[in-house]
């Protein structure tokens, strides 16, 4: 037996700790299912998704709600943007941020109301992917279905075996894991993993074409011990003629040499749903009426999210078709999942009492701010500590250039009564050197006391 903490799973900051949770999740759902009978990686991929999706539906619930919020403030936020329009200096900017933090406390909502969210979402998302791209890693009995018949142990002993594994289409997308030092100095269980990901991603032909090339696994890969690893590999990877291991183009290819129309159907229809199912979700989520706001910048925002929102599905559609068909399976029950729920939530938010909610909402941040009455964020503090830094500054500037002025005026007075108490003819050059001598004495004096 292998232990799946040595299977290839994330090790990535953040993303690896929720990455393993949500393996547990998924392979107590596959359990259950195979304890019913029904041990399939598809249909745990859809229960998985359908139960990680009602655990976000409060903070789907509360994103909407701030977008309902958004189209209700946007007619004063753009009144302010447009009253500042083309003010670069620093009084206009700061008076701007003053009057559109004002629109948000009057709705009792903050700026960065839907970060919240995504900080949560994003993760969980990325960490989601990562479940699926390493099923085996995560599942114990997939991973078993490699190990409990001794396959992959015949395998590495097998003269030549690793080296047919690693010039196989399923191979390519594991090539750094050949060259790197662990799988070459057969570290721990670097070698065992790598083949299991490789046989997890082979289809059909691929284990057809392993057979004909190592008849000693025959065995093994056709019956084993109680059932062979073909057989269990094709009960729980393959979903309606799919495995979802392997990526539509992948399938697509194979498909075609075989002349399965089934096959070829499935590996387009994944794509296809994708992008179908993301359009109709992106259809039904609440979008603000577009109109001038006579903001360009605003405006082109506007533009630019609208067009977003067609170009996501197309992307979708090319990301399920090159990745694990269990990811497209995924964003497929995800989208029709979301659309079910944007439906309800429509329905709920359209049912509210905006006046009582955005009251309630004023409500709770006036409570927010009593309870940090008295102390001041960190932002906060910086401001008021550079703000009185300016202060003394410019006080002190004027004070040095006033006592500076006086100086001056002291010694050209100076000057002026010794110039007037001297014998020389006004206006004379020897009257006016005499001056300068002068003045230039008093300066000095006046340094030497200073100096004292």
């Amino acid at each position: 037996m292998y232990s799946p903490l040595l299977l290839t799973k994330s090790t990535t900051f953040i993303l690896g700790p929720i990455a393993t949770l949500l393996g547990y999740l998924m392979n107590g759902i596959f359990w259950i299912l195979n304890k019913i009978g029904i041990p399939n990686i598809g249909l745990a991929i859809i229960i998985f998704t359908f139960i990680i999706y009602m655990v976000l539906m409060p903070l789907t619930i509360r994103q909407q709600k701030f977008s309902k919020l958004q189209q209700l403030m946007q007619p004063e936020l753009t009144k302010i943007q447009n009253k500042y329009k083309n003010k670069k200096d620093q009084d206009s900017v700061m008076r701007m941020n003053e009057e559109t933090q004002a629109v948000y406390k009057k709705y009792g909502v903050s700026p960065m109301g839907s970060c919240a969210q995504l900080l949560v979402q994003m993760p969980i998302l990325f960490s989601l992917y990562q479940v699926i791209y390493h099923i085996p890693a995560y599942v114990t009995q997939v991973r078993d279905a490699f190990t409990a018949n001794g396959l992959v142990d015949q395998l590495i002993a097998t003269k030549g075996a690793s080296e047919y594994l690693q010039n196989t289409t399923a191979a390519a997308q594991f090539a750094r894991q050949f060259t790197s030092e662990d799988f070459i100095g057969n570290v721990g269980n670097t070698v065992s993993n790598t083949f299991i990901d490789v046989l997890n991603r082979f289809s059909t032909t691929d284990w057809s074409n392993l057979v004909d090339k190592f008849p000693n696994l025959a065995e093994l890969i056709h019956n084993g011990v109680g059932n062979g690893t073909l057989d269990l590999i094709e009960k729980y990877n393959y979903f309606l003629g799919l495995n979802i291991g392997n990526s539509p183009w992948f399938a697509l290819q194979h498909a075609w040499s075989d002349k399965s129309v089934f096959a070829i159907i499935m590996a387009i229809l994944v794509p296809a749903l994708a992008a179908i199912t993301q359009l109709i979700n992106v259809a039904l989520m609440p979008m603000p009426q577009q109109q001038s706001t006579g903001n360009d910048q605003a405006d082109q925002m506007a533009s630019s999210m609208k067009t977003m929102n067609y170009v996501m599905p197309i992307m979708s559609a090319w990301f399920c078709f090159t990745l694990p068909a269990g990811m497209g399976l995924y964003w497929i029950a995800g989208s029709v999942i979301r659309s079910i729920q944007q439906v309800a939530i429509n329905k709920h938010i359209n049912n509210m009492d905006m006046d009582a909610y955005v009251e309630k909402q004023v409500e709770k941040a006036g409570k927010k701010a009593a309870k940090s009455e008295g102390r001041e964020s960190v932002s906060q503090k910086l401001m008021n500590q550079y703000s009185n830094m300016n202060t003394k500054s410019l006080e002190s500037r004027a004070a040095t250039t006033a006592h500076t002025n006086a100086e001056k005026e002291k010694k050209l007075e100076n000057a002026r009564k010794v110039y007037q108490s001297r014998k020389y003819r006004e206006g004379s050059l020897a009257a006016k050197a005499h001056m300068v001598e002068e003045f230039n004495d008093a300066a000095r004096t006046s340094e030497s006391r200073k100096n004292r």
